[in-house]
């Protein structure tokens, strides 16, 4: 996983562009109004998604595998934000707890193993009455079916990736014992604006009540 990363952001660099996931402002606007400031970012990237929530003001901490990814974010992301480098597998990276934690397009990257760990480890991450938000595929997405089976519902594609896609009963499965409060099918981007369709992705809160 960290090769196929590092050699795509060394091919690609800022690959999926400078705005940030329409997905990321819906999260910022909920965390601004639950009064939540300090978020975990696994997955941190080059920091497009995270770089909205820096210019606002929140206490950012990211993780990142590629080590390409992280000079890339030195030069794009301004302000203060501390970034881990390696692998959200190796999670916990510190001993913080967090009052919001937001995974855009990371989990389904992961086996079943990866998954359960990477939720347990966010939860025992995130302050009492805090928040997590996950965006994952979804089986309704262009991609799902395409490429060979590995597992239910994880497909090898071509570029060389295993891609999991989620539906409801998997969810309630995977997410259900850690605060499930919502889940709801988006469109990513939310408006088309080329002839590339919208990517269908699942939008997952939890909420660590005390």
């Amino acid at each position: 996983m960290k090769e196929f990363w590092e050699s795509n952001f060394q091919d690609k660099q800022m690959m999926w562009g400078l705005q940030p996931a329409d997905a990321t402002l819906e999260a910022k606007t909920l965390f601004q109004k639950n009064k939540i400031q300090k978020i975990l970012i696994p997955g941190f990237g080059y920091g497009r998604n995270a770089k909205t929530f820096i210019d606002d003001g929140f206490d950012i901490t990211g993780i990142e595998i590629s080590k390409t990814a992280i000079d890339l974010a030195k030069n794009y992301v301004m302000g203060e934000y501390k970034l881990y480098h390696g692998s959200v597998t190796d999670m916990p990276f510190d001993l913080e707890k967090y009052k919001g934690i937001f995974c855009y397009a990371l989990i389904h990257l992961l086996n079943k193993k990866e998954r359960k760990k990477l939720i347990q480890d966010c939860y025992d991450q995130l302050e009492t009455n805090g928040i997590m938000i996950f965006i994952a595929l979804s089986t309704n997405d262009a991609r799902y079916g395409k490429g060979d089976i590995i597992s239910r519902n994880t497909y090898h594609t071509k570029h060389g990736v295993e891609l999991f896609f989620y539906d409801s009963d998997t969810l309630e499965r995977e997410f259900g014992a850690y605060g499930l409060i919502e889940t709801e099918e988006i469109n990513e981007p939310v408006k088309i604006t080329s002839d590339k369709p919208s990517q269908k992705f699942w939008k997952i809160i939890c909420k660590k009540v005390g």
